[in-house]
């Protein structure tokens, strides 16, 4: 645990020394407020939208007035993080899940700083940890703690179910956070709902072998969801080919989906140094 939470906060320090140099800003980027609350009233000035006007006050006949919004500050920053068996791939030192974690943590780590309410959903085919948005600090490392310590009860995946429960806890639009491999089918409808109701930032983990796979000859594969082994030959030109395109198939649907509904897609491969890219998602999310 300790060595996990240094490097978080060796990712968190390069990180904020980025921001700060670069942005003149603050982490706020990623985790500001998205809607806006009611302030107070005034009277109608000209050129005010019309829209804007309380008709149950200025139907006293004191005036006409108008309502004054501002940003909303209690904002909800909610992780969904899937912990299923397909993020178990990678080396032995270093697997899709170990890296899912350490950006999950450190964008926790900031959250914690800069939004009012953080929470988590970890998933695979059931919750298998669910944290309710709390806006105290012993609830962000209690995340912090839960990530690190968790091992999954199921090695299943059920996306769809997880934006479904992520959807009906939610009430209030939030920073909806959503870090998985994607290695799943029948969930685009229900991501799309959440894009709609959501600020949604979605980090999509793969692994260099989900894309180029060795050539090794005609081996034996275990897929540990399933159950299932299956031979195949990774010489093959055609099979390396389909491998490849399906990956950037999934790629390709998730990034015109996020473009479409106004969300950020950001794709890791789990080897890479993956702070550069956060700095990006700020610089972007900061405008």
């Amino acid at each position: 645990m300790d060595e996990f939470l240094a490097r978080l906060r060796n990712f968190d320090i390069r990180i904020r020394k980025a921001v700060n140099s670069q942005m003149r800003g603050s982490f706020r980027s990623v985790f500001k407020g998205t809607g806006l609350e009611f302030a107070d009233l005034r009277t109608y000035q000209y050129g005010d939208d019309v829209r804007a006007i309380d008709w149950n006050v200025s139907s006293k006949g004191h005036g006409t007035f108008v309502k004054v919004f501002r940003e909303e500050k209690d904002q909800t920053v909610f992780f969904v993080v899937d912990v299923s068996a397909s993020q178990q791939v990678g080396p032995s030192h270093r697997a899709k899940l170990d890296t899912t974690k350490e950006v999950c943590g450190v964008l926790a780590m900031s959250a914690i700083r800069e939004a009012s309410h953080v929470g988590i959903y970890c998933f695979s085919d059931q919750k298998e940890r669910y944290i309710k948005p709390s806006n105290s600090m012993k609830t962000g490392y209690q995340l912090i703690m839960s990530l690190f310590k968790l091992q999954p009860e199921s090695i299943r995946t059920n996306l769809a179910d997880a934006i479904l429960f992520t959807l009906n806890v939610l009430k209030r639009r939030s920073v909806v956070i959503l870090l998985s491999d994607f290695i799943d089918q029948s969930y685009e409808h229900n991501l799309k709902a959440l894009a709609k109701k959501h600020d949604l930032v979605v980090i999509h983990l793969y692994d260099q072998r989900e894309v180029n796979l060795p050539e090794l000859g005609i081996i034996p594969v275990h897929d540990v969801e399933t159950g299932r082994t299956t031979w195949i030959n990774t010489s093959s030109r055609s099979f390396r080919a389909t491998l490849r395109d399906s990956f950037r198939q999934t790629q390709s649907r998730l990034e015109r989906l996020c473009k479409q509904y106004n969300a950020n897609y950001l794709a890791l491969e789990s080897q890479e140094d993956f702070v550069p890219k956060l700095i990006e998602l700020f610089r972007i999310r900061r405008y």
